[in-house]
């Protein structure tokens, strides 16, 4: 995507107020912005209404997903696949297990690491969710057709494997 339809020159009437500001972004095209909202309001929407009908946040529903598909996996595998620092997915571990819905356990393997699974109560918990968060996905992408849809699934998924590309993005060389 070229600087130009990512950002507009304020030199032009119609550009921003501050005349020392000689480029801002173009939030219709910068791609990190889009995503950023199009996440946090489907977050905020899904935390509201799953925490009304199942008292859970939506990081909780996230980590009751992943531990569905992955059961006994360590709080370190969340943080990777989830992409959150470990202090909230800890704490956020910590008040699932003290509700019931998870169990913490040493590994059986390596016993300076816990293995984290669904309990019943968690499993009855995701049970009821997926429907919910199906549902929202259908009405999300119901603007598509099937082939937009997978081609934007792929897409995504081609960018979300290129994330390192932007690791050390102006960060200033000090060789």
């Amino acid at each position: 995507m070229s600087s130009n339809r990512q950002a507009r020159n304020l030199r032009s009437p119609a550009a921003g107020k501050d005349p020392k500001v000689e480029l801002v972004l173009d939030l219709d095209c910068y791609v990190p912005a889009l995503i950023t909202f199009i996440a946090n309001k489907l977050s905020r929407s899904a935390t509201v209404l799953y925490q009304k009908r199942f008292a859970v946040n939506v990081t909780e529903w996230r980590i009751l997903a992943l531990l569905a598909i992955e059961p006994e996996i360590s709080a370190a595998r969340i943080c990777h696949v989830i992409g959150f620092d470990k202090g909230p997915v800890s704490r956020t571990l910590a008040a699932m297990e003290e509700r019931g819905l998870v169990a913490i356990r040493a590994d059986r393997e390596d016993g300076r690491t816990y293995s984290i699974s669904l309990t019943a109560k968690g499993a009855a918990t995701h049970d009821k969710v997926i429907a919910v968060a199906l549902e929202r996905e259908r009405r999300l992408l119901s603007c598509l057709s099937k082939g937009e849809r997978e081609n934007l699934i792929a897409l995504l998924r081609r960018v979300h494997g290129n994330l390192d590309a932007v690791k050390g993005a102006g960060e200033i060389d000090r060789d």
